[in-house]
């Protein structure tokens, strides 16, 4: 269970899989971290994190798209992702943290978006795999 970065036309990729629909959002999220830097020293403060959306690709969409915000307003390589995800009625809640690693320490590769293209959250025999594409 983890990560896989996958090339993809001009984009990167990455697929993802866990036990845990929270488990795969977190390894989605740490292949967004090395699609970004090979590598990254094991320092940096821990930040919260708490996203709501109306639907798992959305909640998926907006998780990483408020790591990309945080590394930009905060200039920090998100990693370490942890957390879980929650579904309150017909909405889906995801809260945890991350470690932020100055982007002054690393040598990282500018990640513009996630997207929506040929994204997919599936339940799996062996609990939950995403495909998600984002924009270099």
């Amino acid at each position: 269970m983890g990560y896989e970065l996958r090339d993809h036309t001009a984009d990167v990729a990455v697929e993802a899989d866990s036990w845990t629909r929270g488990g795969a959002l977190r390894a989605a999220a740490d292949g967004m971290a090395a699609a970004m830097s090979e590598e990254w020293p094991p320092d940096g403060d821990r930040f919260e994190i708490s996203v709501t959306a109306e639907s798992r690709d959305a909640l998926l969409f907006d998780y990483l798209d408020e790591l990309i915000y945080e590394r930009d307003v905060r200039s920090v390589l998100p990693v370490d992702n942890e957390g879980t995800v929650e579904q309150i009625d017909d909405r889906f809640r995801f809260t945890g943290s991350f470690r932020g690693v100055p982007l002054s320490t690393v040598s990282a590769r500018d990640l513009k978006a996630v997207t929506y293209s040929e994204m997919s959250i599936a339940q799996t025999d062996d609990g939950w795999r995403i495909y998600v594409v984002f924009d270099v």
